[in-house]
């Protein structure tokens, strides 16, 4: 009689899956940095209330957050090559769709989708700071981006960081819908190793614990950048009450 369950299997099947796990940090990382700079920008945007862009930002926003990430894979997949078909044809350009690295297609997605999110998160963090602060720095006479890049953004990061810890894990899980445009990470992986062996549920064990040490380890380095710049802003504000104090 075969074995219900074999455990052995599973650790088996774990270096197999890590071969592919480049491919679900490349697409983690860089969708969380550009998500990160298009969150900056939407947020900045959201609260300058700059015309046009804002009402703009507005509907994104709205729009990425009320469709579900799988729905945006397929626009991003099957959309892009019509978008470049139609511009190849009325502007007689010849740009190959089809040299199109799938992978493209899904950064494209997974950064928007992020970004509509990281921008309410950076829009809350950049509004907490105290507004004393910026309006004295305006007095010394720097500019906006001054101000954001010395006071602002250092505080606002340390305010958001944990919201951005938990906003990396749920991309790289978002990462494992990778494969309904053709790019094989670890979950594809798995996927493709049940169906040669038949063991599905093995498979699927071996992909769950992967992901739970990757989370287990972004965890712990949030947990360390937090008490990091923790203990920077508690040694600043001390310097700054010392010079109060003499």
């Amino acid at each position: 009689m075969p074995k219900i369950f074999d455990i052995e299997l599973v650790f088996t099947l774990i270096p197999q899956l890590l071969k592919y796990l480049p491919v679900t940090i490349e697409l983690t990382v860089v969708a969380m940095i550009v998500g990160l700079l298009l969150g900056l920008l939407l947020a900045i945007i959201k609260i300058k209330k700059t015309p046009v862009l804002y009402q703009v930002s507005v509907v994104f926003i709205s729009f990425m957050r009320g469709t579900p990430i799988l729905v945006q894979l397929y626009l991003s997949y099957a959309g892009i090559p019509l978008i470049l078909k139609y511009y190849n044809y009325y502007h007689e350009t010849s740009y190959n769709v089809n040299s199109i690295p799938a992978i493209v297609y899904v950064l494209i997605a997974l950064s928007l989708n992020e970004a509509a999110y990281l921008s309410e998160i950076i829009r809350a963090a950049l509004l907490s700071v105290d507004k004393g602060q910026t309006e004295a720095a305006q007095s010394l006479g720097m500019t906006y981006g001054q101000i954001l890049r010395r006071i602002i953004l250092p505080e606002a990061f340390v305010v958001a960081l944990p919201t951005l810890g938990n906003a990396l894990i749920g991309l790289m899980k978002g990462t494992s819908l990778a494969f309904v445009c053709s790019v094989v990470e670890i979950t594809a992986q798995s996927r493709i190793l049940a169906g040669n062996n038949l063991r599905f549920f093995e498979s699927y064990c071996a992909l769950a614990l992967i992901y739970w040490m990757m989370t287990i380890l972004i965890e712990r380095a949030v947990a360390l950048l937090e008490r990091r710049f923790d203990i920077d802003f508690r040694s600043l504000r001390k310097r700054k009450g010392d010079v109060l104090v003499d």
